[in-house]
């Protein structure tokens, strides 16, 4: 994440392949939702990042049980597939994922990280009003 966010994408999108492999595809079904979580975030090409935010989500969804943890991460993924399909001109989709978004951020408390999804949910709602 530090790679990530001082800028050096290619080495991030390196780090997390790593990490991505070394989970495989039967690895704990949290961890592999925040790896695709944070490797979408570092994908450069529109198309990557919703596959990486399409495993996110489908990782969620085999956590058993739909712990806290989980749920609270639920705004936030289908937030970034909102953004995602919005990006690429699938407005329909882009809605129906930020209605999800929406509904699920129920569950966020009011912090920084509660506040902060609620906030970016609004503003792509009004983006998405105006097309």
């Amino acid at each position: 994440m530090m790679l990530l966010h001082g800028g050096d994408r290619e080495e991030a999108r390196n780090r997390f392949g790593e990490l991505w492999q070394q989970l495989g595809a039967d690895g704990d079904a949290f961890q592999r939702c925040t790896l695709a979580h944070c490797m979408a975030g570092a994908q450069d090409d529109p198309y990557d990042e919703l596959a990486w935010d399409l495993r996110a989500l489908t990782a969620a969804e085999g956590v058993g049980g739909r712990p806290v943890a989980v749920r609270a991460l639920y705004p936030s993924l289908h937030l970034n597939l909102a953004a995602d399909y919005a990006r690429l001109r699938r407005p329909d989709a882009a809605r129906a994922h930020l209605d999800r978004a929406r509904a699920a951020s129920a569950v966020l408390a009011h912090d920084r990280y509660g506040d902060g999804v609620r906030a970016a949910i609004a503003r792509l709602a009004e983006r998405l009003a105006g097309e």
